[in-house]
């Protein structure tokens, strides 16, 4: 047991000298560079561009590929911006015309045409306040009889509404008759201011029962007669519908109440919302076509009549009264629509809508170059109408653009860019 105690720190110690030396050699270093070497050759996977190394003996452990030289760092920058400091991800692409044929490549031209703001918002139908009619009366009365009795019912011009009695249209009347006679007597007078004041007494009677709204068929019904009407009758004073009802059958009325209100609806109006983008192409005066969602092939013309000074600060809008012409009637009040503006910019240079591809930050197209090479380039884009866009710099007329299958092409030559930035152009 002694002998034990004293070979057991030995073997220990022993051990620990033996491993010393393996510890401070560290591990073996691999091929792939940790140190940017003084040349600055970096070798880059082509097909996995995060694997880079400064040894060239070092392969891609995800393809194993041989790593290809890159471009240092300031030659890679310089030939990799574009003038706006945006990586180019693009390169030129040579495709045969059996490629095109194949791929279904077709071309358009950079030309000339008409361009139009097209602008489209929901409108809701309201009534035309130009032409609402209330009915009132300017005698105290009481309502006789109702010849429009529900709201909502249709009525013409000149119909009458309801019937009143009131003491002070029947002592109107009688004043008049009692003139009449007055004046019958005293026209024969030898005294001609006499006669003169007979007749001014008529025409002074005849005023007053005009001012009380009675019309001149009824007072031409009351000198034939000769007898006072007890009860007086209200027409309508437009053709249209009543949406208003605010009096009963033996109700006591006062000057001014308002009794019935008539809306005609041969002309309504359109209010539309307008997004602030738009603002600048709506004008007062501007053609407007209205369209039913549930009546296609059916459309009603109109006119921007009025724009609201104010905008809405929720929606961030702005209300644009239209005026339609609705001699069918089938436009109600708050109907829904859709209300279609075009405002015209005139004659400008356009490329065609499918030829342009879009990022973020910019606008660009495929130009047939010199042979089979499709050159991209960057062009400045407006306004977007009947497929085309307002082309505002980059080409000119006559340019032939690629108008399909651009998304093949452009992936084709992102990658070729991709390629030719990490080879360093080779």
């Amino acid at each position: 047991m002694k002998s034990k105690a004293v070979w057991l720190p030995l073997l220990i110690i022993l051990t620990v000298a033996l491993l010393m030396p393996a510890c401070q050699k560290g591990p073996e270093e691999p091929l792939e560079a940790t140190k940017e070497p003084a040349a600055k050759t970096l070798y880059i996977c082509p097909m996995h561009p995060q694997i880079t190394s400064y040894d060239p003996r070092y392969k891609c452990p995800i393809c194993g590929m041989n790593l290809v030289p890159r471009k240092s760092a300031g030659a890679e920058a310089s030939d990799a911006a574009s003038p706006g400091g945006e990586a180019k991800p693009l390169a030129p692409v040579t495709v045969s015309a059996d490629q095109k044929r194949q791929l279904g490549i077709t071309f358009g031209t950079v030309e000339l045409s008409p361009i139009t703001r097209d602008i489209r918002t929901s409108a809701r139908i309201v009534p035309d306040e130009t032409r609402l009619y209330r009915v009132t009366t300017k005698t105290e009365g009481y309502i006789d009889e109702l010849f429009v009795n529900v709201t909502g019912q249709a009525v013409r011009k000149g119909e009458p509404l309801l019937s009143i009695y009131s003491p002070e249209l029947v002592a109107s009347q009688e004043e008049f008759l009692t003139a009449r006679a007055a004046a019958g007597q005293v026209s024969s007078s030898s005294h001609e201011s006499i006669a003169r004041g007979g007749a001014s007494l008529v025409a002074a009677a005849r005023r007053r029962l005009k001012l009380w709204d009675i019309s001149d068929e009824q007072i031409a019904r009351l000198e034939k007669t000769g007898k006072p009407e007890k009860n007086l009758k209200l027409f309508a004073p437009a053709g249209g519908y009543v949406i208003e009802k605010n009096v009963l059958a033996g109700q006591k009325i006062v000057p001014g109440d308002p009794l019935l209100v008539i809306a005609d609806l041969s002309n309504v109006w359109a209010e539309a919302d307008i997004y602030e983008s738009d603002l600048p192409y709506v004008t007062v005066g501007m053609p407007v076509t209205l369209t039913l969602p549930y009546w296609p092939g059916k459309s009603f013309q109109g006119e921007v009549s009025f724009l609201n000074p104010f905008l809405d600060p929720r929606t961030r809008t702005l209300k644009a009264r239209m005026n339609i012409a609705n001699p069918e009637l089938v436009l109600k009040t708050d109907m829904l629509g859709s209300a279609d503006l075009r405002y015209g910019l005139g004659t400008r240079l356009a490329v065609p809508e499918t030829a342009v591809m879009q990022t973020s930050s910019r606008s660009y197209v495929f130009a047939a170059g010199a042979g089979d090479v499709l050159q991209p380039v960057e062009v400045t884009v407006g306004l977007r109408a009947d497929g085309y866009y307002e082309l505002l710099s980059g080409l000119k007329a006559g340019d032939r653009v690629v108008t399909s299958s651009n998304f093949l092409i452009d992936s084709e030559s992102s990658l070729k860019a991709t390629l030719q930035a990490l080879t360093g152009g080779k």
